[in-house]
């Protein structure tokens, strides 16, 4: 786990001191060379852990690795406590094949349980083609710090346009039948149409077997709002190795030339049947959140969190898809929710170390339990559906960098939207002006669609019907605005303990007790997504300015 990271130091100027100019850069050249060595030789522990280090098979999951859609997405959350400094990620020596895969630095997320921060570590990732990523990041409030998302943002764009706050949501699932079983429902969006938002209706599109889609959605900012218009993603089978998140005790990060390489890694056979979505911190957690305690903290399982109208899932819907032809599939994922909501025994350990005692039980105790293994073990298994090849040292060394580059384009986000945008402020006429910034750039860029392999192709965009220009928001949603300075206290932390009464699920419709808003009906008439124009289909981040012309 720690690795002396060794530069020039007062032995190497007491050196230079007494040598020639020659003798001085070969000994700086091996001292370099075996700084290195050592950084990239020393690993942390087979078990995974080390003293003052937990390796957890629960948490937030990396958002560039999966993030939610949320219908009316709000102002991030908010915690007293000042985030550390960034943590040096050194890569494994694995990574899975393919041209496109990348790697994407860890960053802090806000244990509740805990009340202190966690590491999310770095992984690997299959970028979704033509997209980059915008890291999300930690600013300074007057009520303390707040959490603002990354997001994958259109890489052929140049300029991020940041708008007034979106109507609230009048999206209500599908009024008309599908085409049949093989379309799924895309999700309705408020577009920033000729000046004002302008609902675009939900329609079925046909779904892919090696795709996921992300439907538009927004991404708040302190800014503004972020159009992120949609786009294919892989699977999540195919999308690349994600490493379990740490628990750092105070002072074990802080010397001099500390690195952190992760090992263990999280299965993705069974990582989507243990996945709860967090709207208010904007992130999938997964592991054990199957407590009663967890629905009035905000934790949603994934059936519930669509079926409640409060987002839309991209991996439930897809995994959903797949399963369209079971009746009983949906059932049976409610089923097992219930069971471990009821029954602790049968819920996944929460850390690694725990997960170890249950290593040499029965098949049956281990079944569907067992969430995490060393990336070694997992790149050696034949029948594994990601196949690895090894990293060089020096490719380790780059990449060892890019949490340095993803840092420093993470400052420049939140310097660009530290300047919040006025409400009120209009084109003569009353039409409000969007703020239009230059796109900090990303260390993190696809390649285009254009560029890729032949299995690495997405389908061509969706098509979505134009915007409906009669219906109006309602006047109330007006209110809700870009404010950084807005509360998001969080809930008390729960102790974990048995449930004096056991509560049924929250079935398909309906929310958690707290968190239960009415939706608006919305009006039944067909959507045709026929006959439209790629440009009329679906507007996209480059796009927007246009679209926002009266």
């Amino acid at each position: 786990m720690k690795a002396s990271r060794i530069f020039p130091n007062r032995k190497a100027t007491i050196l230079a001191r007494h040598a020639s100019k020659s003798c001085v850069v070969a000994v700086l050249v091996v001292v370099m060379g075996i700084s290195w060595n050592m950084a990239i030789g020393q690993t942390q522990p087979p078990d995974g852990d080390a003293p003052g280090v937990e390796v957890l098979t629960r948490g937030p999951v990396h958002e560039a690795f999966a993030g939610i859609v949320t219908f009316n997405p709000g102002p991030g959350v908010v915690v007293a406590k000042a985030p550390p400094d960034v943590i040096e990620e050194l890569p494994p020596e694995e990574r899975p094949d393919g041209d496109n895969v990348s790697w994407i630095p860890g960053y802090w997320g806000w244990d509740d349980e805990r009340s202190d921060f966690l590491w999310i570590s770095g992984t690997w990732r299959a970028l979704p083609p033509g997209r980059e990523w915008i890291a999300g990041y930690w600013g300074k409030t007057a009520q303390g710090y707040q959490w603002t998302s990354g997001y994958w943002a259109d890489a052929a764009a140049r300029e991020t346009t940041y708008l007034p706050p979106p109507p609230a949501t009048v999206e209500v699932g599908p009024n008309i039948a599908a085409p049949s079983a093989d379309y799924g429902w895309s999700p309705g969006c408020w577009i920033w149409y000729q000046g004002r938002y302008a609902w675009r209706p939900g329609y079925w599109a046909l779904g892919r077997a090696d795709w996921d889609w992300c439907p538009a959605h927004y991404v708040w900012t302190p800014r503004g709002y972020i159009f992120v218009g949609g786009f294919w993603d892989y699977p999540v089978e195919r999308r690349g190795i994600l490493f379990a998140p740490v628990y750092f005790e105070a002072g074990v990060y802080s010397p001099r030339g500390y690195f952190y390489s992760p090992m263990i890694v999280i299965d993705l056979s069974v990582f989507s049947d243990h996945l709860f979505l967090r709207p208010r911190y904007s992130h999938y957690y997964f592991g054990d959140y199957y407590a009663t305690s967890y629905i009035q903290g905000g934790f949603y399982a994934s059936f519930s969190f669509q079926s409640g109208h409060h987002g839309y899932d991209p991996i439930y819907s897809h995994q959903r898809w797949e399963h369209r032809r079971d009746r009983e599939w949906e059932h049976r994922i409610e089923a097992s929710y219930q069971n471990r909501r009821d029954h602790e025994t049968a819920r996944p350990p929460r850390t690694w170390a725990a997960q170890q005692t249950i290593n040499s039980g029965t098949v049956e105790s281990r079944q569907n339990r067992v969430l995490a293994t060393p990336i070694k073990e997992l790149a050696k298994r034949k029948e594994s559906p990601t196949r690895f090849q090894p990293v060089a040292r020096e490719e380790r060394q780059k990449l060892a960098q890019r949490g340095q580059e993803v840092q420093k384009s993470r400052e420049q986000r939140r310097t660009l939207e530290a300047k919040a945008v006025e409400p009120t402020a209009q084109k003569p006429g009353g039409v409000f002006q969007p703020a239009k910034v230059q796109l900090p750039k990303s260390p993190i860029v696809a390649k285009p669609a254009n560029q890729l392999g032949r299995n690495q192709t997405p389908p061509r965009a969706q098509q979505s019907p134009k915007p409906d220009l009669k219906r109006q928001p309602k006047s109330e949603s007006s209110g809700r605005q870009p404010n950084v300075e807005q509360g998001n206290p969080q809930p008390q932390p729960q102790p974990r303990q048995s449930e004096p009464e056991k509560k049924s699920a929250p079935g398909r419709g309906e929310s958690p007790p707290r968190e239960r808003q009415a939706q608006p009906k919305q009006e039944r008439r067909p959507e045709q997504s026929q006959n439209l124009t790629p440009a009329e289909s679906q507007p996209t981040e480059k796009g927007l300015a246009k679209l926002a012309q009266p």
